[in-house]
């Protein structure tokens, strides 16, 4: 059952993702900062898109993705077709990767230590969506912000 909702969640905000990409009038208005905004919505874009890969698509999809988190955030002007092809390709990874977890596994320890301390399959998976809608909001704003 968490399996279902995690996938109907990822691909939910994966496709908010891509909207919110969409929306941006300029390509050029995706990469910009401000005073106080670090990333630019392209960066958080990448960001998440390696993330998951990472995380879901090769880990449990066996996908071979190797992650350079670096380049997530100091890759510049990216095509917006580029960004919504990376973001396609990510739901699909996403959602075929989640159809190889099973109920058992969700329980088990997740493979990667990826904070302090160890934590389930279950719980770090979890915490990829929220980490998916917090990234989603910032993008939403930065957007409002620059086409206000």
């Amino acid at each position: 059952m968490l399996i279902k909702t995690l996938k109907s969640v990822f691909t939910r905000d994966l496709n908010k993702l891509k909207a919110e990409i969409e929306l941006y009038r300029n390509d050029s208005d995706i990469w910009k900062t401000q005073e106080g905004i670090s990333n630019s919505a392209g960066n958080l874009c990448l960001h998440l898109i390696g993330n998951l890969n990472t995380y879901v698509g090769a880990e449990f999809g066996k996908t071979g993705y190797i992650r350079n988190r670096a380049l997530e955030f100091s890759l510049k002007d990216i095509p917006k077709t580029e960004l919504l092809s990376k973001i396609e390709e990510t739901i699909i990874v996403v959602d075929d990767a989640l159809n190889n977890i099973s109920d058992e596994e969700l329980k088990l320890e997740f493979p990667i230590l990826v904070f302090e301390t160890k934590m389930t399959t279950e719980f770090f998976l979890i915490h990829l969506t929220t980490h998916l809608a917090y990234h989603l909001g910032q993008i939403n704003y930065h957007r409002r912000l620059l086409t206000s």
